[in-house]
């Protein structure tokens, strides 16, 4: 770090200027003239009177004007905030004689700013890296509990709650859609959607196993046990992809919804189950409050997994989205290591954290940067073989 005057404004301005680049990096992949015609667009769709004759579609309509209007607010603001910042610089270099003491002012508070800009440049960069076919919509999450017994299903309640957490923070929508409770502690399985821009290729990085190694607060001997779970994400499905499912093709269950330990929440068999005869998914909610209600979940779940199933077919190769996880040893992509140390590490990117607490109360975002460009770089290397 410099401690002459003249070293650190030559600091500040190199990172501004590096800030700059990376800004004009964001803009030639956004491209805001196109975002301002797709803007224009979909605001003479949203003020057109028959709209509302149809109001899934009116809704698809006004979320994606928001959207892209969003996205168009946030280049605008961000080149607005890095002129502020050359304004800063500049009146700081201008004071450097007549009032030293202003000068080191402004420096401090253009050091926060920087900071400030350096962490959302980096968020809007990484945005630029989800450029694949379904990265821009929701995620339908799904977490098993794997090999390890009482303590994996323990693993997976955890998982469940790091991933509702990270959502919580980032201030976004999370539904959870049906979760299976074990018998002793934790959960067999769970399913929720999050609703967010960009939700699948965001969170499609931590598909894979996890593995958490500490003392088993199940095992009256405190030995350490080792459990794994899987993650599965998916894209959710939308009208527009034309997954037909005829009723054929399918085998409608309903019962009673019921929590942990068996005691029953519902009265009625409201919860459904259904079969996809030709696949042999399967799929069943249970958290709403009506068959109906369950049923149009359910059914769109199951879409949504016909939808990876198709992709799979186009692309020639099995599990392409959501990957074949068998959560047991030699599949693990991260690792939660809680005894004999305190740590998290990613095992396909190397990025780790030493704070397992922090992370499973969904400060993850570190892990998945680093899966987006760890992804990233490896689809740039097979396009170069090619």
């Amino acid at each position: 770090m410099c401690g002459n005057l003249a070293c650190v404004a030559t600091e500040y301005s190199e990172h501004l200027n590096a800030l700059r680049a990376v800004f004009e990096q964001v803009v030639a992949v956004k491209d805001p003239q196109h975002l301002a015609e797709q803007v224009d667009e979909l605001t003479r769709a949203s003020a057109a009177p028959d709209l509302w004759d149809d109001p899934q579609k009116a809704q698809e309509v006004t979320s994606h004007l928001s959207h892209v209007q969003s996205e168009l607010d946030k280049l605008t603001q961000m080149r607005s905030r890095l002129d502020d910042a050359g304004a800063m610089l500049e009146m700081a270099e201008e004071e450097d004689d007549d009032d030293p003491a202003l000068a080191a002012e402004l420096r401090a508070d253009l050091g926060v700013t920087l900071e400030k800009l350096d962490a959302d440049l980096s968020d809007m960069q990484i945005q630029t890296l989800l450029s694949g076919k379904y990265d821009e919509r929701d995620a339908v999450v799904t977490i098993r509990s794997g090999a390890g017994g009482v303590d994996a299903a323990d693993f997976a309640s955890m998982l469940q709650r790091m991933y509702l957490r990270w959502a919580e923070r980032k201030g976004y929508d999370a539904k959870v859609l049906d979760t299976s409770y074990a018998e002793e502690a934790g959960i067999k399985s769970t399913t929720f959607e999050v609703h967010a821009p960009y939700a699948y290729g965001t969170l499609s990085v931590e598909a894979g196993t996890h593995r958490l190694v500490r003392i088993s607060p199940f095992d009256n001997q405190g030995r350490r046990q080792t459990s794994f779970a899987a993650v599965e994400v998916i894209p959710l499905i939308e009208q527009t992809d034309h997954i037909d499912v005829p009723e054929s093709d399918i085998r409608i269950d309903v019962f009673r919804s019921s929590g942990p330990g068996g005691q029953s929440v519902n009265t009625t068999d409201s919860a459904v189950r259904i079969t996809h005869l030709p696949t042999g998914i399967v799929v069943s909610m249970q958290d709403e409050k009506s068959q109906i209600q369950n049923r149009a979940a359910a059914m769109r779940v199951l879409q949504s997994r016909l939808l990876v199933l198709k992709q799979e077919e186009e692309a020639k190769e099995k599990k392409e989205l959501a990957g074949d996880i068998k959560a047991s040893w030699g599949d693990q992509m991260r690792s939660y290591i809680l005894q004999p140390y305190q740590m998290v590490k990613d095992l396909r990117t190397g990025f780790e954290a030493g704070n397992p607490a922090q992370v499973f109360d969904g400060d993850i975002d570190g892990f998945i940067d680093a899966g987006i460009r760890w992804r990233a770089t490896g689809e740039k290397a097979k396009k170069e073989e090619k």
